[in-house]
């Protein structure tokens, strides 16, 4: 079988840390050809580790799309979340499959447009959202779809950090990112709960954001990742939601990398039904996952949770294991041309949530959408 060609745009941390080593991991699949970074060090670099023997650098994308010396199957995109658009459109433009790493855009402007690029190229697209792969969000979606918890009418979405602001990349930079830690974690939290539910008709959202820790002299006190700088510190460092189903369905959404709180939490769910409830605990204060079902039962109340013995962790080295079967099901979607596992539908209304809260905070109204 004939590997897929992959070109990597944006090879900083979300490349190295995730893209890269999965689709290394999955290497009788695919292999990456091309690479391109606005530093032409680090594609470089990028090459050196990853690519094939011959693979080309680049520091413009649209130069690398117009090569017609290499023969690009797939793109993924790996950038500041601004770019996100202008790449994803142009490599469908060009007739290529992508992979954009989430969220799909910071508005749905450009998420609208990513929409239309796609629905005209004729070729797969999906977002970065491995949260999806873990093992206890795989067993717990397969109980929802089972119906064993009944009707979901009330969620919590956590992503919870005390003290966990990433200090590297442009991650403070809200020209470039759009938000803080609601468009960066607050997404995947949000992803996981909306698709447990499978409900992706929001009526309305209310939300707030804060911009008080991250900005305070001694708000990087006890930061995970050492200290920032808060004169730097652009974004709001928690933001909160209430999201409204057409359903009648309610989710609470909170995000935050700074939190005087004692539990941090993140790309978690509680899931209320009316035949039983469900919780998801991942994040800094849980060493291992825990998935807790909770029930009635002859007459008493009973929780159920995963046994650690049934846990096995298949992959070991270079990316996390749901990495590793994020990519291996979206190199499967093209070579068998199948749906991904994340569908660009559904991203986008992940990206028109979150956008309705920065806007109720902005506002101080509550957003409806159509």
């Amino acid at each position: 079988m004939k590997k897929l060609r992959i070109a990597i745009v944006g090879c900083g941390g979300i490349a190295n840390q995730k893209h890269m080593p999965s689709i290394k991991a999955n290497g009788e699949k695919a292999e990456m050809v091309a690479f391109c970074d606005i530093i032409p060090e680090r594609a470089q670099k990028a090459a050196q580790e990853y690519g094939v023997e011959g693979a080309k650098v680049y520091t413009d994308y649209k130069e690398m799309l117009a090569d017609k010396s290499i023969d690009i199957d797939v793109v993924h995109v790996c950038t500041p979340n601004v770019a996100h658009c202008p790449i994803t459109v142009a490599a469908f433009e060009a007739g290529k499959h992508v992979m954009c790493e989430k969220p799909m855009a910071h508005n749905t402007e450009d998420a609208r447009k990513m929409i239309e690029a796609w629905k005209k190229s004729g070729k797969k697209f999906t977002i970065g959202y491995q949260n999806r792969l873990r093992d206890d969000t795989q067993t717990l979606h397969a109980s929802c779809e089972a119906g064993e918890l009944g009707e979901i009418y009330f969620a919590k979405a956590h992503a919870i950090r005390r003290r966990a602001v990433p200090t590297w990349g442009v991650f403070p930079n809200k020209s470039l990112q759009g938000g803080g830690p609601l468009i960066d974690i607050g997404t995947h939290a949000l992803d996981i709960t909306l698709w447990m539910m499978n409900n992706y008709e929001p009526a309305s959202v209310s939300g707030q954001v804060f911009y008080k820790l991250g900005r305070q002299e001694n708000g990087p006190d006890g930061n995970v990742f050492g200290p920032w700088d808060p004169k730097t510190f652009e974004v709001e460092d928690s933001a909160f939601g209430l999201i409204k189903m057409k359903n009648g369905a309610t989710i609470f959404l909170e995000a935050s990398w700074a939190l005087n709180v004692l539990k941090s939490m993140e790309a978690s769910t509680t899931l209320c039904g009316t035949k039983a409830g469900a919780e998801i605990h991942h994040g800094g204060s849980y060493p291992n996952d825990e998935l807790i079902y909770n029930t009635v039962e002859h007459n008493q109340l009973m929780e159920k949770t995963i046994s650690p013995a049934g846990v096995v962790d298949f992959f070991e080295g270079g990316a996390a294991a749901e990495a590793v079967r994020e990519q291996e099901q979206w190199l499967n979607a093209i070579i068998n041309d199948t749906e991904p596992l994340v569908k660009p539908e559904q991203a986008f209304v992940v990206t028109q949530i979150l956008e309705g809260i920065y806007k109720s905070a902005e506002t101080g109204k509550e957003v409806f959408f159509d």
